[in-house]
């Protein structure tokens, strides 16, 4: 499984290790960890919507949290339960630039089991890291 969650971490949020070979995967895997605490079932969202994102930031860690906040956003703004189709990573000019395509559709009570409500990610112990292994990002998300 490309995340796991952490039950020591936290006691009231969630927190979660997501990994992957590359940072693409990284993002792919914290993405379902953070649908997943709202929706275990990410077979059951279909892809009836598209949404682009395009993100910048001079920390990969950072440009994940923005990543993440924008699956919260697209929730919370259009009540749109939203999965990774693809994400593109570049490096240049000491900025991380980020283009992402996400599809979803609305959340439904009646189809989609809608768990818990995820407010925020959190700062607080987040962290990105290159490991002999690849990547791995340790998150906490509000609930």
């Amino acid at each position: 499984m490309p995340y796991t969650y952490l039950d020591n971490l936290t006691t009231a949020d969630v927190a979660f290790q997501a990994t992957g070979e590359t940072p693409e995967e990284m993002f792919i895997s914290a993405a379902q960890a953070t649908m997943a605490v709202m929706v275990p079932d990410l077979d059951s969202i279909d892809n009836l919507q598209t949404r682009r994102i395009y993100l910048k930031d001079d920390a990969i860690d950072m440009l994940l949290f923005q990543f993440l906040q924008e699956l919260i956003f697209f929730k919370d703004a259009e009540s749109l339960l939203l999965k990774v189709e693809s994400v593109k990573i570049e490096q240049g000019n000491n900025q991380y630039e980020l283009s992402a395509e996400l599809g979803g559709e609305a959340a439904d009570p009646d189809k989609h089991e809608l768990v818990v409500d995820v407010k925020a990610v959190t700062l607080h112990k987040f962290q990105v890291a290159q490991t002999p292994d690849g990547w791995q990002a340790v998150v906490i998300l509000d609930i």
